[in-house]
C-alpha cells in the first residue's frame, strides 16, 4: 500500500533506467514512500512490469520507452510521463552501461556509445527536466556515479572515464543550481547484485582480476543489494536531504574508505 504521507508524497519522479536493478528497486520504494513514478527504459517489457509492480500496490505510475542518449527520444519520453504525472519534482539519472576491455582494445565507436549512454544521458534528461523544476523554484537531481569515478580498475579505463565524469556533472549542475532552488547529488554504489553488478564481476573475472566471493568480501563485506542502493537514493530524493548538494553518497560499505 503506497503512503499517502510518505517521504516523497506529493512528488513526481522521473527515474531513467527504471526497468530493472537499482533502477527497479528505487520505483517501488519511491512509489511505496508516496511518489508518482515515471520510469523510462529502453527495455519496455521491464519498465511495464515494474509500472505493473507500481499500480497493483496502489501507486502511479508512467512509462516512456526511450534510448536515453537520443535527444528526440529523450525529449519525447519526458514530455509524455510530465503529462501523464505532471511537472517532474525529482530526476533519478540512473540509465547506465558497462564495457569491460583492456585499453588497447578499445575502439572509437565503443568509446563514444558508453559516453552516449552513461554522460549524454544525463545531461539531455537534465536539460529535458530542469527547467519544470525552474518554474517550481524547487527539485531534485540524482546521478548514478560509481565507486569507479575514484577507484581504478584494470580493463575499465572507459567505463571508470564515464563515472568520473558523472561525479563532476552532478557536482557542477548543483553549483550552478543551487541558488535556484536545485539540488543535484550523485550516488556511487558498490558491487550490487543487479545484472550489471554480475555482469562486472564476471567479465572482470575472465580478465583475470580477482572477483571470488573471498575477495568481495574483502573490499566491501558482501555484495550489495538493489534495495541498499535504493534507500540511498530515498534519501537524496527526500526533504531530509534539503541541506545536501553537490555530494558523491558512496554505498560500498567500505570499498572506498579502505
Amino acid at each position: 500500500m503506497v503512503a499517502a504521507t510518505g517521504r516523497l508524497a506529493g512528488k513526481v519522479v522521473l527515474i531513467s533506467g527504471g526497468g530493472s536493478g537499482m533502477g527497479r528497486a528505487s520505483a517501488l520504494l519511491f512509489a511505496e514512500e508516496g511518489a508518482s513514478v515515471g520510469i523510462v527504459d529502453i527495455d519496455g517489457d521491464a519498465a511495464q512490469a515494474t509500472a505493473r509492480d507500481v499500480t497493483s500496490a496502489g501507486g502511479r505510475a508512467a512509462v516512456a520507452v526511450a534510448d536515453v542518449s537520443q535527444e528526440n527520444q529523450v525529449r519525447s519520453a519526458v514530455s509524455s510521463i510530465s503529462s501523464e504525472l505532471g511537472a517532474v519534482t525529482t530526476l533519478f539519472n540512473h540509465a547506465g552501461t558497462i564495457i569491460v576491455k583492456p585499453f588497447l582494445d578499445l575502439t572509437v565507436q565503443e568509446w563514444d556509445w558508453l559516453h552516449g549512454i552513461n554522460v549524454r544521458s544525463m545531461f539531455l534528461m537534465t536539460r529535458a527536466v530542469l527547467p519544470q523544476m525552474l518554474a517550481n523554484g524547487e527539485g531534485s537531481i540524482i546521478c548514478t556515479s560509481s565507486i569507479s569515478a575514484v577507484a581504478a580498475t584494470p580493463n575499465e579505463v572507459l567505463y571508470d572515464t564515464t563515472k568520473g565524469a558523472c561525479h563532476m556533472f552532478a557536482r557542477a549542475i548543483a553549483v550552478e543550481y543551487r541558488d535556484r532552488g536545485i539540488r543535484c547529488n550523485a550516488i556511487c554504489p558498490g558491487f550490487i547484485r543487479t545484472p550489471h553488478g554480475l555482469h562486472e564481476i564476471e567479465a572482470l573475472g575472465e580478465h583475470g582480476v580477482d572477483t571470488s566471493s573471498s575477495a568481495l568480501a574483502e573490499q566491501q563485506g558482501r555484495i550489495g543489494e538493489p534495495e541498499d542502493v535504493a534507500r540511498a537514493a530515498l534519501f537524496l530524493a527526500s526533504d531530509d536531504s534539503r541541506f545536501v548538494n553537490g555530494h558523491h553518497l558512496f554505498v560500498d560499505n567500505g570499498f572506498t574508505a579502505v
